[in-house]
């Protein structure tokens, strides 16, 4: 017997993401559109309450905000699911720890990015950084996003911050540099550095330099159309449903992490 299609409900559903995840899920016969919540009291457009939601969904897409996305997991870890695909970004140290203690109990995934190829540019940044001497190679991220994104730098940029530092078998809090401002002396060797573009209507422009003298490698992604985050998502929650209870990745998705 064929597995019947995969209920999902969207959270923050009016919301840029939000609308497009509708189309996406209305598109793929593997998933069916359960419910569509948005916050407390707004209601209207075929909302239903996050109750209501939670009740008829094997999983939730989530792309909203960190405090928002936070208590969704715990919501969702109280009751013993649904499961949870989450794609904020801009979490607190408490937010997380209360993420991490909700995947106890139920299956979330999370990301700060759910673009296939940005998760290939990840792996890459890591090997590079693992094979590139940190004395020799300045790290330079650059992001740019649309006017509207509230976090910086953006959530993609710090997992790329994190795949350098973790190919150089270091913390990146140790070692970030995330703001450059009047006379700052020369660069440290080993600083992961951030630069971060904010206007109109980018989707999305990620870019990680590696800089020796002489030479300069550069990697980069570029988000060309909001349906690569959809498709993403979509992937997630279709590969998450029945998991046991933990916190993963999209690199666990499309199987980087498998043993």
């Amino acid at each position: 017997m064929p597995q019947p299609p995969t209920r999902i409900a969207l959270a923050g559903a009016l919301g840029r993401m939000g609308r497009q995840m509708v189309d996406a899920v209305q598109a793929d016969a593997r998933l069916a559109l359960a419910a569509r919540f948005h916050r407390s009291g707004i209601v209207g457009e075929g909302l239903v309450s996050r109750d209501e939601a939670l009740a008829m969904a094997d999983v939730v897409i989530d792309f909203t905000a960190p405090a928002a996305s936070a208590d969704l997991a715990r919501v969702c870890a109280e009751r013993g699911g649904p499961a949870l695909v989450i794609g904020s970004t801009g979490f607190s140290a408490a937010e997380l720890a209360a993420i991490a203690d909700a995947a106890k109990t139920i299956a979330i995934v999370r990301s700060g990015s759910f673009s296939l190829g940005l998760n290939m540019l990840v792996g890459l940044v890591e090997r590079a950084a693992k094979a590139l001497e940190s004395d020799d190679w300045d790290v330079e991220i650059v992001e740019a996003h649309h006017r509207h994104k509230i976090d910086a730098p953006s959530g993609t940029a710090l997992m790329l911050g994190q795949a350098a530092a973790g190919g150089r078998g270091i913390d990146l809090e140790t070692v970030a540099r995330r703001v450059r401002d009047g006379v700052t002396g020369p660069r440290p060797a080993g600083e992961i550095g951030f630069a971060v573009m904010r206007g109109g209507s980018i989707i999305g422009e990620h870019s990680v330099g590696f800089c020796a003298e002489g030479e300069t490698v550069t990697l980069s992604h570029s988000a060309q159309d909001r349906v690569m985050f959809a498709r993403g998502a979509i992937a997630a929650a279709l590969w998450v449903r029945g998991r046991p209870p933990g916190e993963y990745d999209m690199r666990d998705v499309l199987g980087f992490n498998a043993s």
